[in-house]
């Protein structure tokens, strides 16, 4: 059963390890097959990584798109470290992470990745009220 993506118009998205951007109008795309695809929504650039847990949504964002996810992985864990050490009340949200990345579904780590980024920005949030 093929993927059925609807694009807006200059919206871009990453298919493989090429990048599709539509023209002035809406489309409809049915991808088949086992390539990576991302929407602009969720793709993060490394220059808006400012934050430790957006640089891991990056790490898992190279891995789901990589031949070779395991040559981020190094990195990727050493970074998880970092985190833990400064608030391991995020410990639920890298448990569902690294469940989805050693289990191969990577785009699943991705999503739970995008949560953390969201509870991140909760911690924050609540530091600067106090």
């Amino acid at each position: 059963m093929a993927l059925k993506v609807e694009i807006k118009p200059g919206e871009r998205m990453i298919i493989g390890d090429s990048v599709i951007t539509n023209d002035g109008n809406r489309a409809r795309l049915y991808i088949e097959g086992e390539a990576p695809v991302l929407r602009e929504k969720d793709i993060l650039r490394p220059d808006d990584a400012d934050t430790p847990c957006k640089k891991i949504y990056l790490m898992v964002q190279m891995m789901y798109l990589a031949a070779d996810p395991r040559q981020h992985h190094d990195l990727y864990f050493t970074m998880l470290k970092d985190v833990m050490a400064a608030a391991p009340s995020m410990l639920p949200q890298i448990e569902a992470i690294n469940n989805g990345i050693l289990t191969g579904s990577y785009y699943k780590a991705l999503k739970q990745a995008k949560a953390l980024i969201a509870y991140e920005k909760e911690l924050i949030d609540n530091a600067k009220c106090s």
